[in-house]
């Protein structure tokens, strides 16, 4: 159904100042959505998950990304990274692991992968759902689009948040230059020091 379009940007920027929106430009976008996400400068939506289907002018590819940007492994109504490289198909993870010039690896490793990719990209903002940074499956899956029953169930526990996988995140957000800050702490469980 149509929308206020620009006049209701153009009434936002204006009691805001600014436009504190991600455009979720993911499914049948017609040129009038992107033209409007354009005049007003809203970072459009890339999913990773999507990227690998051997298309090269694919635009969830990051080859393909521009900076005003927000990449993510997946979201909330993908499967996790990992359950996601289990069910695709051998050709598509063949073209996983040489677009990342690596041998190809196992599905506990693609979920990793995925996330130096999006911290590597040119991206403004990378996000990543908590089930891929534990590199957790389908026991993680969140939603199912279109499923009634057995949706919003997952729970991440304090015993899943180790300092080790946190640690791992920290890095790699120093080395690929994400941080603008450091971080003087990490997440420690009760009594443990990372």
């Amino acid at each position: 159904m149509p929308g206020p379009g620009a006049k209701f940007f153009a009434a936002v920027k204006k009691a805001l100042g600014g436009l504190p929106f991600i455009a979720q430009d993911l499914g049948l976008i017609t040129p009038d959505v992107s033209a409007l996400r354009d005049q007003f400068g809203l970072p459009g939506t890339r999913v990773l998950q999507f990227g690998f289907d051997r298309h090269s002018d694919n635009p969830h590819l990051p080859d393909n990304y521009i900076s005003n940007t927000v990449v993510y492994t997946g979201t909330h109504d993908n499967p996790p990274t990992r359950e996601w490289y289990e069910e695709m198909p051998a050709s598509q993870r063949n073209f996983l692991w040489r677009h990342l010039n690596r041998p190809e690896g196992r599905s506990i490793d693609a979920a990793p992968a995925l996330i130096e990719l999006a911290w590597s990209s040119a991206a403004a903002l990378a996000i990543v759902p908590l089930q891929d940074v534990l590199s957790l499956g389908a026991e993680a899956r969140m939603n199912v689009p279109g499923r009634v029953e057995g949706n919003w169930r997952w729970r991440c526990t304090e015993d899943m948040l180790t300092p080790t996988a946190f640690q791992w995140l920290h890095d790699l957000t120093k080395t690929s230059n994400r941080a603008s800050f450091e971080f003087n702490t990490l997440p420690e469980r009760q009594g443990e020091r990372p």
